[in-house]
């Protein structure tokens, strides 16, 4: 991964924990259609986000390499019916976010 491009910190005060603008983007667009849905639900679908995203670096090997990279290093995290790839450099404890989305129904019964 390119070292020089700029992604934001998913929090301020995370600094090894980055996002894309694709992320970012998708993350808002589930959210308000959740909102729109159910208010709760969608504080209680990013507070459980945000606590797997925090704790990912402690069970990096549990998640599996992402079959949209052909890079080892990018890996996904399947969360509440969607799937977020992430680029993981583990030698420099740096983790982005690549993007959000919904599980396809065949992949999920696979």
């Amino acid at each position: 991964m390119n070292s020089k491009a700029a992604f934001n910190s998913y929090y301020k005060s995370m600094k090894h924990i980055k996002c894309s603008v694709l992320f970012e983007e998708q993350l808002q667009e589930i959210l308000d259609a959740l909102e729109k849905e159910d208010s709760d639900r969608a504080k209680s679908f990013k507070l459980y986000l945000d606590t797997v995203i925090i704790n990912m670096h402690t069970k990096i090997a549990k998640y599996k390499p992402s079959l949209l990279f052909d890079d080892t290093k990018v890996k996904e995290i399947e969360n509440q019916g969607y799937l977020i790839p992430f680029f993981g450099d583990e030698s420099n404890d740096m983790y982005v976010l690549l993007g959000i989305y919904k599980k396809a129904i065949d992949e999920a019964n696979s």
